[in-house]
């Protein structure tokens, strides 16, 4: 599957902010426009996700602390849902944050009632630590000998 992960730029913002989701998913996930202004401003990164060269899906992360990396946002547009899209672009998310120096953790929140995100998430290897306010957490532990 050729996916890759590409970081936004001013040609594809506005398509990024376009991507749909069902309404049901909504309640899930912030916008894309909301999560690029906040990223703007907190320095967190963003990726567009690309299948064969057509924007697919988006994802954002940033320092949850000085050794984990939180991916804050993270959706694959309705039309591209159930390819095994949203698996290789977390397994690509988790390699590019792995290669980061002094990384220990990669942490993912979600809804609790969302079990598509928890099957998707822990299929890759992300294991849930306990609630928040209101999301499930998960994490990754990186081999600190990388």
């Amino acid at each position: 599957m050729d996916i890759t992960l590409r970081e936004i730029t001013k040609l594809d913002y506005e398509a990024v902010c376009e991507l749909h989701i069902p309404d049901e998913q909504q309640e899930h996930l912030a916008p894309n426009v909301y999560s690029l202004v906040e990223a703007h401003y907190n320095g967190d990164q963003t990726r567009a996700i690309y299948l064969r060269g057509e924007l697919v899906g988006f994802m954002m992360w940033g320092y949850g602390s000085e050794q984990k990396i939180s991916i804050w946002r993270f959706m694959v547009a309705f039309d591209h849902q159930g390819k095994g899209i949203g698996r290789k672009s977390l397994e690509l998310a988790i390699d590019e944050i792995s290669s980061l120096d002094g990384i220990r953790e990669i942490e993912i929140c979600y809804s609790p009632t969302n079990e598509v995100a928890k099957s998707l998430y822990a299929s890759v290897g992300f294991r849930e630590t306990g609630m928040g306010e209101d999301d499930m957490y998960a994490i990754i532990k990186l081999d600190p000998g990388k």
